[in-house]
């Protein structure tokens, strides 16, 4: 006995278009980039002909990366003097590869010039760039404005689902009432 009149084909298209798939998340395979997860730490790069510096602060402490310009091989034994905001401060060295300035007071949001003096044996070199500190509310807003477009295509879809569901009913209404309409 055939309880349904109507062709199911559109239903069917409409109900792979709307779910594509049932897999969970992180397992769609799908074009979207990993979200980053943890807050991006506000970073600094200083180059010149000899010497690259990349600085990240965290807090109230610059963690310092020093590198040669022409291979990227770091530079080892290096005195840095970092001049931030008008105030200089001498770099530490921290390990094998990495130097450290710690400051008084954490900075506030803005953008800070900096400019290194940088000595490495023979060679002395000054490197200045910018450190553009965000506030992080700004960041939180903007994950919030981007949270309700994972939710906008479940409700477009959903809409989707019932405007076929209301079709595919209005269509086996009708066909019922063909066939009562004709018996009488």
């Amino acid at each position: 006995m055939n309880f349904f009149k109507f062709p199911a084909a559109p239903l069917a298209v409409a109900l792979l278009v709307v779910f594509p798939s049932w897999a969970g998340e992180g397992h769609d395979h799908g074009d979207a980039a990993p979200a980053a997860v943890g807050q991006a730490l506000p970073k600094f790069a200083a180059v010149s002909e000899t010497f690259e510096l990349v600085g990240i602060l965290s807090g109230k402490q610059i963690t310092l990366y020093l590198d040669r310009f022409a291979d990227n091989s770091p530079v080892r034994g290096a005195q840095i003097e970092l001049e931030i905001g008008g105030v200089k401060f001498m770099a530490e060295k921290q390990g094998e590869d990495e130097y450290e300035v710690v400051l008084p007071d954490e900075p506030k949001p803005g953008v800070l010039s900096v400019a290194a003096t940088v000595i490495a044996g023979s060679e002395t070199d000054l490197l200045a760039g910018e450190l553009d500190i965000h506030e992080e509310a700004r960041s939180e807003e903007a994950a919030a404005a981007n949270g309700w477009t994972k939710y906008a295509g479940w409700a477009a879809g959903g809409v989707a689902f019932l405007a076929m569901l209301f079709w595919g009913g209005r269509r086996l209404m009708g066909a019922r009432s063909v066939r009562a309409g004709g018996a009488a």
